[in-house]
């Protein structure tokens, strides 16, 4: 069973993230970049299939910069078999990024669709399920917990109220949710032997695909500075103030 897995390259979780001088964006200059957290945990699930014996190849694509083959080489150390890059210096939003991944399924024809259920970058959480809409694969999202028994795989999905579990036909698209798994570190051997394995660059439009974006960035701010804290000396007085001040009582 092949299994196709969709990373994005974004700003390391770790790094404080600085807003432009002119609000157009966010700033990239001499920033680190990081594979997507999700997208992490989506490259694990799939590595696991593969070493229990139900993927037989498992497939990473990436859309964006040459940089991003950098995130496609940790896929591939981290046991991924082949990388396919689809290279555009544009921003692309999350209708055109399940466009251009539904070209690679048409291409690729694998059964099961792994992506991050969202980027930690803009925080959509639309990609994999505008790509199942646009296939007509069936879809688990958020998931938890996913197990391939025959031509169907059952996804645990982490809902408001709990658990749900679902049944899909291959093939079908998921999306990996924080507790699926803790994705591994890749080792130095595999992180050579990854220099060596196969990574086809294509671009949009050799997937016939336009990428122009439908949505415009106005202005990007960042998040107001919380401010400290006061004493206060009685509970009448904290009650006074929750009442009349945070009128949250």
């Amino acid at each position: 069973m092949k299994v196709l897995v969709a990373v994005k390259r974004v700003i390391d979780y770790n790094v404080k993230v600085r807003v432009k001088p002119d609000h157009s964006g966010v700033d990239l200059a001499n920033v680190k970049m990081a594979m997507n957290p999700f997208c992490e945990i989506a490259v694990e699930e799939a590595v696991r299939l593969k070493e229990k014996g139900v993927a037989t190849e498992i497939v990473v694509v990436t859309i964006g910069p040459k940089a991003a083959q950098e995130q496609i080489r940790t896929a591939l150390a981290l046991g991924c078999d082949r990388g396919i890059h689809i290279a555009t210096d544009e921003e692309v939003q999350s209708l055109e990024a399940a466009k251009l991944l539904k070209a690679v399924v048409e291409k690729e024809e694998p059964k099961l669709v792994f992506l991050g259920k969202q980027s930690i970058d803009s925080d959509n959480n639309q990609t994999g399920q505008m790509l199942a809409a646009l296939t007509g694969m069936g879809q688990g999202t958020f998931a938890s917990e996913v197990a391939v028994e025959g031509d169907k795989v059952q996804v645990t999905r982490e809902i408001d109220g709990g658990l749900m579990t679902v049944s899909l036909g291959l093939p079908a698209v998921v999306t990996t949710d924080l507790r699926l798994n803790e994705p591994r570190y890749a080792s130095l051997p595999n992180i050579m032997k990854a220099k060596k394995k196969p990574l086809e660059a294509i671009s949009p439009a050799d997937l016939g695909v336009d990428i122009a974006a439908h949505l415009t960035t106005l202005k990007v701010e960042a998040p107001a500075e919380r401010k400290g804290g006061i004493k206060v000396a009685s509970v009448e007085e904290l009650v006074d103030k929750l009442k009349n001040e945070a009128k949250v009582i």
